[in-house]
């Protein structure tokens, strides 16, 4: 009997339907020489301290670091746990063999080989490797199925991230607060939240400690169009206010002149394809929705097999997907208009570098829409949104680039013997147009903004306040001007001060964590941040979740601030290793490379171990009264 394991029921029973096995059986579904099983996400975890000696059952300083020479596994304390268990335990033991079917990634690795191992299964393994759940890829899947071992080391990664989180986590957690918190509080510290955590404190004290400055810019209106004074490169405008009066009252009533109009091609590519980190941007900034909650719907999607695996971390697509994807757009029939010009006059799909790029995608691809019809599954409103997204960004990728015309307008008033900031004898000023030739992609989202203010009349529904796919430098159509032109102009002179950094939303933290902590707006800078990010696309909103339950962040509307417990626990910590994004990026670094065959897994865990230890020492020689108040 060959016994194949998923990570959901609801999984499990997509493949028992593929694969021919009809009988419910209770924890299992059976037939066609098959057994289908099933986990509920984690069985099974790393033991608690005092399960290896107890003398680790009491927090004491004298017995950090707490480092077991061999980790071990246990059942998590749960009785729908332990009946499952016994059904799997007992299917494995009489299994000719077994075909993983978790999860196709790092976590499900790890879910799935712990629970065979704690099963004691002894026969050969395979994996199955999807990234949709529709019968066509579960069909495709069992018929390419390969050798667990080809997966040694995804297993490996996943288990000194296992290994390196409770070490850091255990050993930290006890020593800051047997040490710092006079144990009446616990001090909680772990090797992703506290550098995230950190990442908004610093935040914070960036925004509470700024000092506005005041500066004024000189603007001038000719022919209805805003010109602004051009100053030194580094300067906003006029450090004091004598000076911009000065400037303003000399050219009051000289004449205007245009002195070049310049005027540029330019092109946009749509928005790439997802992953599941710019879906949670995405989804914060269009509609509100928290990282945690976008997991889940992209994960129902999944499930209801209209959208691919979510918990990705590249927006390319592998060659092997172009020849399906007409079938996926001919069953995309609610936006069959958008679909039309794609294939009018026989016109083939254009196949970019940009989408398609083998080199870009390791275990799976950008989430796209599935073959599935959406219109052949039942969803919540939240969840149309989510796949509107999906489906618009996908169906774009297939549109032209957008053309568009830039229009670069220089003038200046001359004033002889003005001596005004950095001006001498006149004032340059610029105004610049942009005027779309051909719209191409951009039509997937004007009809949406428009039904968004629309329905937004009258309200202020966070969900319609803004169209974050549109791009960001709107169109602005300047009249036409001719090199030499002159005439009568109004200029102005407006008082403006500085900004502080605005707080982190889940959006901005969710590209710090990606990127740890530089916030950039390039994707191919992005993408090369991307290998120090902290954290896991799949385990970031679980992050964030966890330092609102530890009352260490709060909600102020759509953004994210510390709370005085989080604030006071980064003050107390000066030891960079666990708070800075950058430090634990590079550890992250490390555990993409022992995915990749790249590093070693026992080099890795014999560093962790040395690590902790000099943290330990580090600490624990504190002489200072350093310490965090009980919270009130």
């Amino acid at each position: 009997m060959i016994v194949c394991i998923a990570e959901k029921p609801s999984v499990a029973r997509d493949i028992a339907n593929v694969l021919g096995a009809k009988h419910d059986c209770g924890g299992y579904i059976e037939g066609n020489g098959y057994q289908v099983t099933w986990t509920f996400g984690h069985l099974c975890e790393l033991k608690e301290p005092h399960e290896y000696t107890p003398m680790w059952k009491s927090w004491s300083l004298s017995q950090l670091p707490m480092i077991p020479p061999r980790f071990g596994i246990k059942l998590k304390a749960d009785k729908g746990v332990e009946k499952q268990f016994a059904i799997i335990e007992k299917l494995m033991q009489a299994a000719d063999s077994i075909i993983n079917c978790g999860d196709a990634g790092q976590e499900g690795e790890l879910i799935q080989r712990w629970v065979m191992q704690k099963a004691g299964a002894k026969c050969p393994v395979q994996r199955l490797w999807i990234s949709s759940l529709t019968e066509e890829a579960i069909r495709e899947g069992f018929q390419t199925l390969k050798d667990q071992r080809e997966y040694q080391s995804l297993y490996e990664a996943g288990l000194c991230r296992a290994i390196g989180d409770w070490t850091l986590g255990m050993n930290a957690t006890r020593l800051y607060t047997i040490k710092y918190g006079a144990n009446r509080q616990v001090l909680s510290i772990g090797r992703v939240q506290t550098p995230t955590l950190a990442l908004i404190v610093n935040r914070q004290y960036e925004i509470d400690n700024f000092k506005p400055e005041t500066y004024w810019v000189l603007t001038t209106v000719y022919r209805e169009t805003t010109f602004t004074a051009m100053m030194e490169e580094g300067d906003r405008g006029f450090k004091s206010q004598e000076e911009g009066q000065k400037a303003l009252d000399a050219i009051r009533e000289l004449p205007f002149t245009v002195t070049s109009v310049e005027k540029k091609a330019g092109r946009e590519a749509a928005p790439r394809l997802f992953d599941l980190t710019s879906l949670q941007v995405e989804c914060n900034k269009k509609y509100g929705y928290s990282a945690d909650l976008t997991l889940q719907l992209i994960q129902s999607l999944y499930e209801k097999k209209v959208a691919t695996y979510p918990r990705v971390d590249t927006t390319f697509l592998p060659d092997d997907v172009y020849p399906k994807c007409p079938q996926i757009l001919a069953n995309m029939t609610p936006y069959a208009g958008f679909i039309q010009p794609l294939f009018a006059n026989g016109k083939k799909l254009e196949k970019s570098k940009k989408v398609f790029d083998n080199t870009k995608v390791t275990d799976h691809h950008a989430i796209i829409p599935t073959p599935t019809p959406v219109t052949s599954v039942s969803l919540t409103d939240m969840e149309k949104r989510v796949y509107d997204l999906i489906a618009r960004r996908f169906i774009g990728v297939f549109y032209p680039e957008c053309k568009f015309e830039q229009t670069t307008v220089m003038g200046e008033v001359r004033c002889e013997g003005l001596k005004a900031g950095t001006f001498d004898d006149f004032v340059p000023f610029k105004a610049t147009g942009k005027r779309i030739v051909d719209p191409a992609w951009h039509v997937l989202w004007e009809k949406k903004k428009k039904e968004n203010t629309d329905s937004a009349e009258g309200s202020d529904n966070s969900e319609n306040a803004e169209n974050s796919e549109k791009p960001q430098d709107e169109e602005r159509t300047l009249p036409a001007f001719k090199k030499g032109e002159s005439g009568p102009h109004v200029p102005n002179l407006a008082e403006k001060q500085t900004t502080p950094p605005k707080p982190y939303t889940e959006a901005t933290l969710l590209r710090a964590m990606e990127t740890a902590g530089k916030l950039v707006e390039d994707d191919e800078l992005r993408d090369a941040l991307k290998e120090n990010g902290i954290g896991r696309p799949s385990t970031r909103a679980a992050i964030i979740e966890t330092l609102f339950k530890r009352n260490y962040i709060r909600r102020v509307r759509k953004s994210l601030a510390p709370t005085q417990t989080g604030i006071q626990l980064i003050g107390l910590i000066h030891e960079e290793l666990l708070k800075s994004a950058e430090l634990t990026g590079i550890w992250e670094k490390k555990l993409r490379q022992i995915e990749r065959h790249e590093y070693d897994a026992a080099t890795f865990i014999a560093e962790l171990k040395q690590m902790v230890t000099d943290l330990v020492m580090t600490v624990m020689q504190d002489t200072s009264s350093r310490h965090v108040p009980p919270a009130q």
